[in-house]
């Protein structure tokens, strides 16, 4: 038996901590340091830490834990108040960088004469890579800094939650016309089937633990095991039945035990959890997947062109849409700063996409290099985007 992973975990947990202590002391959020070892450790610098099976069940494990935790801090009143202009966020969100992926795409194609229709899927399958949008950094760079539950934060929670939704109908609509098996209706059928179960089920759970609570008089560490449970079955059951993300799943079993009486418990209990393990590791996997010594020099005009595409197209389209709904020219430019990380969901998407023939193998190391340097600067623009500036109101 190989105890490799032993190894590599604790040299994760060490360098995560010593940067992440660093980059605090730089009055930087201690994520970066953690994403900044993962770089170092793996492949493009010192190649110490391989990736694995273990580590990368860790790191899917960790992502859950974070996005259960994001639904626990949200405030689902202000989620209520916010729930049209998060899907008008969302929207602008993934039409502009849909549209900006497809012109990068159809640039670097620009020298063939015609196009295929298989060559146009893989342009358009590019933009819709870039629809994603990771919120675990960000959530976890707000947890920092206190801001999960302002006007921004829980905007940029509730156009994360749509963006995933909307990022599966338009993966579905592309992967369909690639596969003709696949029955569109049906998938859009399943994901509203999701939201149905997902209230059902929060129904459930709360009978389930309030007879459990009635019935121990010392229920706070068997209530935290079944809100794990409960978690990981949400997400599992997103994912496996519904074709809906896993860490949607999560976030919103964390959104339907937010108002139980044991919500501070069950918040400090898994802050411990991913504190201790699975968050340092899932930092550090994602720069650990990147390889640099494929890249020729197209291929590095390419992942400039399709970062500059990435970033500035999240900021335009969210920061727009935030503006058209009533936010502060300052607060759209918070919630444009927060759904720039494309995080694991690209990644997820590039995957299907190399297995289903709509992506080429050489165009995955852009799209990592793209995945990790938009993961790294989003808590670094956060922290900038909401530094308190002298008399200006804190955000409510």
């Amino acid at each position: 038996m190989n105890y490799d992973y032993l190894l590599y975990l604790a040299i994760i947990l060490i360098s995560t901590k010593l940067l992440g202590l660093v980059t605090r002391r730089a009055h930087m959020p201690q994520v970066v340091g953690a994403l900044a070892a993962g770089l170092i450790l793996g492949p493009a610098c010192l190649d110490l830490v391989h990736g694995s099976v273990f580590l990368n069940q860790v790191s899917e494990i960790g992502v859950i834990v974070l996005m259960f935790m994001a639904g626990l801090e949200t405030d689902t009143e202000e989620l209520k108040r916010s729930g049209l202009a998060s899907f008008v966020i969302a929207l602008m969100g993934v039409l502009l960088p849909l549209a900006g992926g497809f012109g990068i795409a159809m640039l670097c194609h620009a020298s063939s004469p015609s196009l295929s229709s298989s060559e146009l899927l893989q342009n358009i399958f590019i933009g819709i890579i870039l629809t994603a949008t990771s919120v675990s950094i960000t959530v976890e760079t707000l947890k920092e800094m206190g801001k999960v539950s302002t006007k921004a934060g829980t905007a940029i929670l509730g156009a994360a939650i749509i963006d995933d939704i909307l990022g599966i109908v338009a993966l579905t609509i592309v992967t369909s016309l690639a596969d003709p098996s696949t029955n569109i209706a049906f998938v859009l059928l399943k994901i509203a089937g999701f939201f149905l179960f997902a209230i059902l089920s929060g129904i459930l759970f709360a009978f389930i633990t309030q007879k459990w609570i009635s019935f121990d008089p010392k229920p706070n560490r068997r209530h935290i095991i079944l809100a794990f449970a409960f978690c990981l079955l949400m997400s599992f059951c997103a994912e496996h039945f519904f074709g809906v993300a896993d860490i949607t799943g999560a976030y919103v079993a964390g959104l339907v035990l937010s108002h139980s009486t044991k919500r501070e418990i069950m918040y400090r209990e898994f802050d411990t959890m991913s504190y201790l393990l699975v968050a340092p590791v899932f930092f550090a996997s994602i720069g650990l997947k990147v390889e640099l010594d494929s890249m020729s020099g197209n291929l590095l005009l390419f992942t400039a062109l399709l970062l500059a595409v990435a970033i500035l197209t999240k900021i335009l389209g969210c920061g727009l849409g935030a503006k058209a709904m009533g936010y502060t020219k300052r607060e759209s430019f918070q919630i444009g700063i927060g759904m720039i990380s494309r995080g694991e969901v690209a990644l997820i998407v590039a995957n299907k996409g190399e297995a289903l023939g709509l992506l080429d193998s050489s165009l995955y190391a852009p799209i990592v290099v793209t995945v990790v340097i938009t993961t790294i600067i989003t808590p670094i623009l956060l922290k900038f985007a909401f530094k308190d500036k002298k008399n200006s109101q804190p955000n409510l």
